[in-house]
């Protein structure tokens, strides 16, 4: 009986040691999944440790990846409720002599990022930010000979390397090559870093292109087989082929295949979705103040604006996303440039928008487009946008309501179960189709009976409606009632509240705080404003 047991608990041990081999194996199959985008049926998602993400994102200031100054950051990330944080990696830093690099910085921001228990997009500023070249080491700025400058109409030298240059090129990529190892070798299990960008709003302010000696040779020669593949043209010179257009249509080829050559360099090193933002071509009503309708002048020459997002996913395809910066709080203009980008083959990232109120509502528009990720930047307490204490207010009240239900909202929108409503002049009242289900949005209060919905003062008023399943919902807003109904019928009509419970997700699974009725449910799900609140509701017929 005694050898008979021991076998039984030999046989037991090696069963539970196979199963827990299994165990082990599969969590850390799924802990060493790499970061990525994936689509389906025209939707994306990022996924972070085998599931979709939703970015809840805060970009710093451009000069506050220092050890001096990040303690400012963290307090103003965690008051926003932020689940990732954008900072600079700064070329002039990490190889301030050739060959020689330091990652001390690139080390502080990814420890300091676990250490505060959130996620981490690297910013790389290399040959552009903003248009110049001014995060370029000196031995690059001083060296003009060897790593040229872009030539202006006049012949005169500027502040931006040449995307024509071969030395450019593979100074830059040498660099970022470095830093895509480095990352490799302290981050390829953690997934602290999850996206990063290559180049920042790159082009050329100054000038339509390079007018130098080399490139003018090149603009009177044929346009290259790619690009004319890529735009379905003839043969011919760029001014014959692109007429007006042909000065900045030059720039984004060579500019494009300059950055994807970066990136390409970069995942052989380490295999994590590589994307580029852009400075948007703004119509000069919008912004006067910096905008003049010429590529060069109004925005920077060469990059991936609206009508030109064509050019470089096809010239670029190392570059997982191209993501819009949008400083314009113009719902038209907001919702056009969310339509552009949002397309079969570009996921839909926010990587820059103001901090300001005006731009809260519009992480709820992104939503119903799809979007993977929604940052406003300039937040941290250094002094250069918000002092200690302060912060993007209707931001924070957003990040605060999504982050504890942020994997089910990633889910849900990547299989095209979510829809948004925003505020808008003449928009107080709105309605959500769902098949069977519409869901009636109205905003503001108070919501008086018999009458029309007031509207909020500033239209800051935003709701979300996701299907759970045929009858149920999640349901959340901010200054919003939600009402359901089926075709036809008002709501209440032939239909009920089977249960509506106010709670949230915990790893996955829906835990209920408490039930709604009564005036929480009487005239619709009531939002109000600065109540953060997340009700599943079950409805049925009869």
């Amino acid at each position: 009986m005694h050898s008979k047991l021991q076998i039984i608990n030999c046989r037991s041990k090696s069963l539970f040691l196979i199963l827990s081999i299994l165990f082990v194996g599969s969590s850390v199959s799924r802990a060493a999944e790499a970061p990525r985008i994936v689509e389906k049926g025209g939707r994306h998602a990022l996924m972070v440790d085998g599931a979709p993400f939703l970015v809840l994102g805060a970009q710093i200031n451009n000069s506050s990846s220092w050890a001096s100054t990040l303690p400012e950051v963290w307090p103003a990330l965690k008051d926003m409720h932020a689940n990732t944080v954008e900072a600079p990696v700064y070329w002039e830093q990490l190889e301030a002599s050739p060959g020689n690099f330091d990652f001390s910085t690139v080390d502080m921001l990814v420890q300091r990022t676990r250490e505060n228990h959130m996620h981490l997009v690297v910013l790389w500023f290399g040959t552009w930010k903003n248009g110049n070249m001014h995060y370029v080491p000196q031995w690059v700025k001083t060296d003009i000979k060897k790593y040229p400058r872009v030539i202006n109409q006049a012949g005169e030298p500027i502040d931006v390397l040449s995307a024509n240059s071969r030395a450019n090129l593979e100074a830059d990529k040498h660099a970022f090559t470095a830093l895509m190892h480095h990352l490799a070798e302290i981050d390829s299990t953690e997934h602290t870093v999850i996206f990063v960008q290559v180049e920042n709003e790159s082009g050329i302010i100054g000038s339509p292109r390079d007018f130098s000696l080399s490139s003018n040779r090149e603009f009177e020669s044929k346009i290259p087989a790619d690009l004319l593949r890529a735009a379905g043209k003839s043969p011919g010179t760029w001014r014959e082929v692109f007429g007006g257009d042909a000065d900045e249509v030059f720039q984004a080829y060579y500019q494009a295949r300059y950055i994807n050559e970066v990136a390409e360099a970069g995942k052989r090193e380490f295999n994590i979705p590589l994307y580029c933002n852009v400075w948007l071509s703004y119509p000069i009503a919008e912004l006067p103040e910096r905008q003049v309708g010429n590529p060069g002048i109004g925005w920077p020459s060469g990059g991936p604006v609206q009508r030109l997002l064509w050019l470089w996913k096809a010239l670029a395809p190392a570059l997982d996303v191209i993501g819009p910066d949008i400083y314009s709080d113009d719902l038209g203009f907001y919702t056009n440039v969310l339509k552009t980008y949002a397309t079969a083959g570009n996921a839909l990232w926010i990587p820059e928008t103001g901090n300001s109120d005006a731009y809260a509502s519009y992480l709820f528009l992104a939503l119903n487009y799809g979007a993977i990720g929604f940052s406003p930047f300039g937040v941290d307490h250094t002094g250069w946008t918000f002092s200690e204490g302060e912060g993007p207010k209707l931001h924070s009240e957003n990040f605060a309501l999504l982050e504890p239900i942020s994997r089910e909202i990633a889910r849900l929108n990547f299989e095209g179960k979510l829809k948004a409503a925003v505020d808008a002049p003449g928009q107080a009242e709105q309605e959500l189709d769902f098949g069977k289900w519409k869901a009636s949005v109205r905003f503001g209060f108070p919501q008086p009976d018999g009458r029309h919905a007031p509207g909020t003062p500033a239209h800051t008023g935003r709701a979300l409606v996701a299907q759970l399943s045929s009858d149920e919902f999640l349901v959340t807003g901010i200054d919003a009632s939600v009402a359901f109904h089926t075709e036809g019928r008002l709501p209440g009509l032939r239909m009920q509240i089977l249960s509506a419970e106010e709670g949230t997700f915990e790893n996955g699974v829906w835990k209920t705080s408490r039930l709604w009725n009564g005036d929480q449910t009487d005239r619709g799900l009531a939002f109000r404003k600065h109540i953060r609140t997340v009700v599943k509701i079950h409805l049925g017929t009869f």
